[in-house]
């Protein structure tokens, strides 16, 4: 079995955590619902990825995987499986719940009578492409998310229609385990049950007694304006389902912008761009046209303008996250040089140089570093 998962990926025993991940996310991308809307076979492909992926990202559970132990049968994304990774190209997602999860919601002040509470599913991760227009001005995208959701056999009680759960014969309901141990008496989740205090004598054929299938769940996910790369956005309860009618988890939405050609992003809302001048607008000053996110507009180079000067406009750049209103668009005014001068401009060179004098621009450099 310890060789499945790291088959499911295309990777060795011995494979890293970068390459591990690594080959998650081309996978992913590769066999992603949105890729291959009509191909099963590849969403089929797309599940057991993230099932191992899941299993094999997570220093705990790979080791327990690779010595053949409580995770060695989960892998390969069914409806028993860890499910979907929790970064993606796609989506992200699981199935059940963690130990730590069961530990956190089977006690309550009854000590070791205490009573079995319901799972909450597992949150979720994906990832969107957007445009650097969408980033700036916001948009309402959709959103494909392969996800553990209720069986629609048994309603999520994993049951076999007209039966369902009885109470743990074990802990009689308790969800918990209790062993004594000289003077001191350790609680566990109960082995039979799970912790959830009820147990399926006759399972769902649809869901195998799990109470979840895999399902693909599209979502509108509304992008605020201004987001920047690596943004992430919380979608409550569009998470996993939880085992046994338990509560969803989230879905977090991470944003993956394109680079605009022309702005550059700096920080909260301030944005900058590169405008060649001529040598001659440089000199002697001129009203250039210049691009704003919407058009354009018309700034003006002061005579004797230096390469590198930054000009601004206030209010024209992207929404700040923080607070109201826009930040500015810079603009850096660089001086084009020719790469080849013709024979004219190279007259023209000649006599500006006579004009100035032949003035040596480094001569006080050279007079400060001899000191």
């Amino acid at each position: 079995m310890a060789d499945d998962l790291y088959k499911a990926l295309g990777i060795s025993k011995k494979a890293s955590d970068e390459e591990v991940k690594k080959a998650y996310r081309k996978l992913a991308r590769k066999y992603h619902p949105d890729r291959n809307p009509d191909d099963p076979k590849a969403e089929e492909r797309f599940k057991e990825v993230q099932g191992a992926y899941d299993t094999l990202s997570d220093p705990e559970k790979r080791k327990e995987y690779d010595s053949g132990g409580m995770f060695a049968g989960l892998g390969g994304g069914g409806p028993f499986g860890p499910g979907a990774g929790r970064e993606a190209a796609g989506a992200g997602g699981g199935f059940g719940a963690d130990l730590g999860d069961i530990f956190s919601t089977i006690f309550s002040r009854g000590g070791d009578r205490a009573q079995s509470q319901q799972v909450r599913g597992r949150d979720l991760e994906t990832e969107i492409s957007l445009s650097f227009d969408q980033a700036v001005n916001g948009a309402l995208v959709s959103v494909t998310v392969p996800k553990a959701e209720r069986c629609p056999t048994c309603h999520g009680s994993g049951a076999k229609p007209g039966t369902g759960p009885v109470t743990c014969p074990r802990c009689e309901g308790r969800g918990i385990d209790a062993q004594s141990q000289g003077f001191f008496s350790i609680s566990q989740p109960c082995p039979q049950c799970g912790g959830g205090g009820q147990i399926v004598e006759d399972p769902c054929p649809t869901c195998g007694g799990s109470g979840l299938t895999q399902q693909t769940k599209r979502y509108k996910v509304n992008i605020p304006a201004g987001v920047k790369d690596g943004t992430r956005i919380r979608l409550a309860g569009k998470g996993g389902a939880g085992p046994r009618g338990g509560p969803p988890g989230d879905l977090y939405v991470t944003t993956r912008v394109a680079a605009s050609p022309v702005f550059k992003r700096l920080d909260d809302g301030n944005l900058e761009v590169t405008v060649p001048i001529t040598i001659v607008e440089a000199l002697r000053g001129a009203t250039i046209e210049v691009p704003t996110l919407n058009s354009s507009k018309k700034i003006k180079v002061p005579a004797g303008t230096k390469h590198g000067t930054i000009q601004r406009l206030r209010g024209e750049g992207a929404p700040k996250r923080r607070g109201k209103g826009r930040g500015d668009i810079r603009y850096r005014l660089e001086i084009e040089m020719p790469e080849k001068l013709t024979k004219e401009q190279r007259q023209a060179a000649e006599k500006l140089a006579e004009a100035l004098n032949g003035a040596d621009p480094r001569e006080e450099l050279l007079r400060k570093a001899a000191r």
